[in-house]
C-alpha cells in the first residue's frame, strides 16, 4: 500500500484540495484508494458524501481523533492532516508516510510560515529524506505578480523539490461542491489545470517520491 500524506501546519493552503484531487487521480487509474481524514471539520469526508455514485470509489476513513485502521487491499491512502499539528503528534503522523505533499500558497504570511515548517519537520519531526520523499506545491498561484516571484525565489532556496505550481481557478470549487476531481470534469474546462497537475502525478509515480 502506497501512503501520501498533504501537510502544512498553515490554514487554508488548499492540502484538502489536493488530497482529494491525488485520491480522484488514482481512483480513475483502477486503483483502490482510501482518503483518512484527520481533521475534525473533515473537509474531505464532506466532499465523499457529495461524491456520485457513478464515479470510482474512493473510501473514506474518519481519523479525527488521531487513530485509524485503514481497509485491506489498499492500494492508495491519502492522508488529509488538519492544520496546528506539531511536536509528538507530527513526528508520529509523519512516520505514516512515505510521501508527503506540502502545498503553500504565494502570501510572505504563508512563505515564512511554510519556511518554519520545513525546518519543523527536519527537524522536531524528524523527517528523515531517505525514508520520507518531500515535494512542495505552489498553490493558488497568480502568476506574473510580485510575490509569485517571491515565492519561486523562496522556493527554490529550499532543497526540496517544487513539483508543480497550480493556478488560482473556480475549477477547484466546482469540482469540490460536485465531489469529483479535476480529472473527473470535461477535458476542455480544465485542460490547463490537468497540463499543470502532469509535474505532480508523474513525481507521484516515479520512484524520486517513494523512500
Amino acid at each position: 500500500m502506497r501512503t501520501i500524506m498533504v501537510i502544512n501546519a498553515k490554514g487554508g493552503c488548499g492540502k484538502t484540495t489536493l488530497a482529494t484531487n491525488i485520491a480522484g487521480f488514482y481512483a480513475n487509474k483502477g486503483n483502490a484508494v482510501a482518503i483518512a481524514d484527520f481533521d475534525p471539520q473533515g473537509s474531505s469526508l464532506d466532499w465523499l458524501k457529495v461524491r456520485p455514485e457513478n464515479r470510482p470509489e474512493i473510501i473514506g476513513i474518519d481519523a479525527a481523533d488521531g487513530t485509524f485502521r485503514a481497509p485491506r487491499n489498499l492500494d492508495i491512502l491519502i492522508l488529509d492532516v488538519p492544520a496546528a499539528i506539531h511536536g509528538k503528534t507530527l513526528t508520529a503522523l509523519v512516520r505514516k508516510a512515505e510521501s508527503l505533499v506540502i502545498p503553500v500558497l504565494a502570501s510572505p504570511i504563508d512563505i515564512r510560515a511554510c519556511a518554519h515548517f520545513i525546518k519543523e519537520l527536519l527537524l522536531v519531526g524528524k523527517v528523515n529524506r531517505d525514508e520520507v520523499k518531500l515535494a512542495v506545491v505552489a498553490n493558488r498561484v497568480k502568476e506574473n505578480t510580485l510575490i509569485f516571484h517571491t515565492l519561486e525565489k523562496f522556493l527554490k532556496r529550499l532543497k526540496i523539490p517544487r513539483i508543480a505550481t497550480l493556478r488560482d481557478t473556480q475549477n477547484y470549487i466546482r469540482s469540490a461542491e460536485r465531489g469529483v476531481s479535476i480529472f473527473e470534469m470535461a477535458p476542455s474546462a480544465v485542460q490547463q489545470d490537468l497540463d499543470q497537475w502532469r509535474s505532480l502525478t508523474r513525481w507521484l509515480n516515479s520512484k524520486r517520491s517513494i523512500a
